[in-house]
């Protein structure tokens, strides 16, 4: 079934009206990614629990500089499509991928 799109006109401007998850996905500021499941013994993959905890780290720095996912993905030199699989920790980026965010989220932060 198609989703019918609303709007509303304010001050001579159209807005469109949408749910609020879905302005969440569309702008990166959807939930945190959940850490994978413990094995038998409580121990975590290292590799998978290690991406979530970057990507948590990452989000949580792009939020507080108030930058969308483009914005970020921009600054640190990057595509936003990679920024998007980093911080839902489904990739594991390289050093230097990691290095460029991390300068991007210090000169923002800076400049507040």
């Amino acid at each position: 079934m198609a989703q019918q799109i609303q709007t509303i006109t304010l001050a001579g401007q159209r807005f469109v009206i949408l749910p609020e998850g879905e302005y969440r996905r569309l702008t990166g500021q959807g939930e945190e990614p959940a850490l994978p499941k413990p094995d038998a013994k409580g121990n975590y993959p290292a590799v998978a629990a290690g991406r979530v905890l970057l990507a948590r780290d990452i989000l949580r720095g792009r939020r507080a500089a108030g930058l969308t996912q483009v914005e970020l993905a921009r600054l640190s030199g990057i595509r936003p499509e990679t920024l998007s699989r980093i911080e839902k920790g489904k990739h594991t980026p390289s050093v230097a991928t990691i290095q460029k965010i991390d300068r991007a989220l210090s000169a923002a932060a800076y400049r507040e």
